[in-house]
């Protein structure tokens, strides 16, 4: 049961024969009235226990953008049920608005639509509908707090997708510049052409030479399915805001962009999510079913607050693939302490794979060097350049071991990866 407004207009206005007469008991007449036109007037309510509901809702939606879930409200009691409903989504959801006015006769069925704009990944969930079915008078309601259980999967926005045709018109270029003539082990067999000085004598190909009656040499192009293993570290450092963005967020968008690249380059793409214990693994995929599977996998992981156990992540890889390839490690560089084991385990991987570690970097602390006008200012910079410093030699730590180094705010991340991969073909090393 619940109460209205103006039911507690009523009891106060059984106030005003106290300040004008002074007799007390005349509230306490009052008070019975009102109890009992309330009691009326809540037998004569609708029953909220005799709706039945039904959820239509879409399965996912992407972070930020708007899609409706609806309530199908059916009567079945004996009277028109008048008042308001409430959808108990979660309020990461964004639901809205909150409550709407119901006016169900009986036998009869309504569609209650609420507007959802998730601020947060994962899975976002409903279990309840709450329905308040006032009276004639709208002094007392009836209340039943009905179960109709929904959830929508709230996937990883992929904002940096715009990136993607530029890199991809790169990687046209790369391909034109890189499809002529390439002879030597690991490559693929493309055409056949007449020999030029110059051209090494075991690519001749003596079969077509004798058909033809001319030197004919064989062309090659370089091998198109090479192997990308993602390894996002999902460990406590990969829970810090940057731009008001958790570092994993990040982690995330980069590997969409450069996975999306990858992919179209004809190149293998796997996805690991670790940080003890695997939290999300993806393999096997290619194309558009690459990105679909990666954003499914995203969507309902959040950082742990634990070390990242560097020390199984050189088998990790060796379980996706035996062969070689281009290995990316999105985690945090921050400081010293934290990236010794990321530093303790490279030389195994740096052996057997070309390596590029990718960190996001805070700009905040770069605006902190900037700013020297008063002491706490100068005290600040202080800090912040001592942050810098350390990212410095845990790059050049990084590097000395013979892996690569990308760094960028979060907005910055996603394409200097999708360039450093571009790089590494077009340097031969991929």
């Amino acid at each position: 049961m619940a109460l209205s407004g103006r039911f507690v207009l009523l009891v106060a206005l059984g106030i005003v024969p106290i300040v004008l007469l002074g007799d007390s008991a005349v509230l306490g007449g009052w008070l019975l009235l009102v109890l009992v036109v309330g009691a009326i007037d809540v037998s004569l309510a609708g029953s909220p226990r005799a709706i039945t509901i039904a959820r239509d809702l879409p399965e996912r939606v992407r972070l930020g953008e708007t899609v409706e879930s609806t309530l199908y409200l059916s009567n079945n009691g004996r009277r028109t049920v008048r008042g308001l409903v409430r959808d108990g989504w979660q309020p990461s959801a964004g639901a809205s608005p909150g409550r709407r006015r119901l006016d169900l006769p009986t036998g009869e069925r309504r569609a209650v639509r609420t507007t959802l704009t998730p601020f947060r990944r994962g899975e976002r969930r409903a279990a309840e509908v709450t329905v308040r079915a006032f009276g004639p008078l709208g002094l007392v309601a009836r209340q039943a707090t009905l179960s109709c259980p929904g959830v929508i999967r709230v996937l990883p926005p992929f904002h940096s997708r715009k990136h993607l045709p530029s890199r991809l018109a790169r990687l046209r270029e790369l391909d034109g510049r890189t499809a002529v003539m390439i002879r030597g082990q690991g490559t693929e067999f493309d055409s056949l052409r007449e020999y030029v000085r110059g051209d090494d004598v075991r690519s001749i190909d003596w079969r077509a030479t004798a058909r033809r009656n001319d030197l004919v040499v064989r062309t090659w192009r370089p091998e198109r399915d090479r192997r990308v293993v993602i390894v996002i570290d999902s460990g406590r450092t990969s829970a810090a805001r940057i731009v008001n963005e958790p570092r994993l967020d990040t982690a995330f968008e980069s590997s969409l962009l450069l996975a999306a690249l990858a992919t179209r380059a004809g190149d293998r793409v796997d996805l690991v999510v670790y940080d003890r214990r695997v939290r999300g693994r993806v393999q096997g995929a290619t194309g558009a079913d690459l990105l679909s599977r990666m954003v499914n996998v995203m969507a309902p992981i959040d950082p742990e607050l634990i070390e990242m156990d560097w020390s199984v992540v050189p088998e990790l890889v060796r379980s996706v693939t035996s062969h070689r390839s281009l290995v990316v490690l999105m985690t945090s560089i921050d400081a010293p302490g934290a990236s010794r084991g990321l530093l303790t385990v490279l030389p195994q991987l740096t052996r057997r794979h070309t390596v590029v570690v990718a960190s996001v970097t805070d700009p905040s602390v770069l605006a902190a060097t900037i700013d020297r006008s008063d002491r706490d200012s100068v005290y600040l910079a202080a800090a912040a350049e001592r942050a810098r410093l350390d990212v410095s030699r845990v790059a050049a730590a990084i590097r000395q071991l013979g892996a690569d180094v990308v760094t960028g705010a979060p907005a910055e991340l996603p394409p200097a990866l999708a360039d450093r991969y571009l790089a590494l073909k077009a340097a031969g090393r991929l």
